[in-house]
């Protein structure tokens, strides 16, 4: 379980981090990255929409990617914000393939600040 200190939970933290970060998909889901300057913890933040499923369809997919984002939260600076938007394509993917696209997605938006 992601801890409570890591999470994003207002609106404007999820904007900002949709404005200003980049952006990398897969084919289950897109991943903003807005890179940290080293204050505070990584926070994460995820938006399943109606798209996605039904209400059990769209926890089942939110549980999976908290799950999946506690080794990506190592990945990054202290201060970063992500926000993972998934795709209707996750309601048919299991963990693993979950967790495979986020950690990729969001290599690729670190490679994509890098540049």
């Amino acid at each position: 379980m992601l801890p409570a200190a890591h999470r994003l939970r207002r609106p404007q933290e999820f904007s900002g981090t949709v404005r200003t970060g980049v952006r990398a998909g897969r084919s289950t889901l897109v991943v903003h990255l807005a890179p940290g300057s080293g204050g505070g913890p990584t926070r994460v933040g995820f938006v399943v929409s109606k798209a996605v499923g039904n209400a059990v369809t769209r926890n089942l997919v939110k549980r999976r990617l908290r799950a999946a984002s506690l080794p990506v939260v190592g990945m990054l600076p202290s201060g970063s914000a992500v926000v993972v938007r998934a795709l209707p394509s996750a309601a048919e993917a299991g963990f693993a393939a979950l967790s495979d696209d986020l950690v990729g997605a969001v290599r690729s938006a670190q490679r994509k600040v890098s540049r």
